[in-house]
């Protein structure tokens, strides 16, 4: 299955219980991840997450769902069409 089909077809949900755990749904691709930062791909565009302590507990490639669990300070989506978080300068220099 292409990415743009199965991003389509992949409902994207995010759960975030407590500020300590979040499940998130719809994910296409990660980029990258480390204690502080995760970058991921959703159906929605870019998400980045960023806190202190952050574990990934589970993924599955075949459902597109993730869980992470840490100190979930926030969660910031970047335009859905590319792969960089807008940014309010970002927005005034379109």
């Amino acid at each position: 299955m292409q990415e743009t089909e199965r991003s389509t077809d992949m409902p994207h949900l995010v759960t975030l219980e407590n500020r300590k755990i979040l499940s998130i749904s719809g994910i296409t691709d990660i980029d990258r991840f480390d204690e502080r930062e995760i970058v991921l791909y959703t159906a929605m565009g870019e998400l980045t997450i960023t806190g202190r302590e952050l574990h990934i507990n589970a993924i599955s490639i075949e459902n597109g769902s993730l869980s992470v669990e840490g100190d979930i300070w926030s969660l910031q989506y970047g335009d859905k069409d590319k792969h960089s978080p807008v940014s309010m300068l970002g927005k005034l220099f379109r």
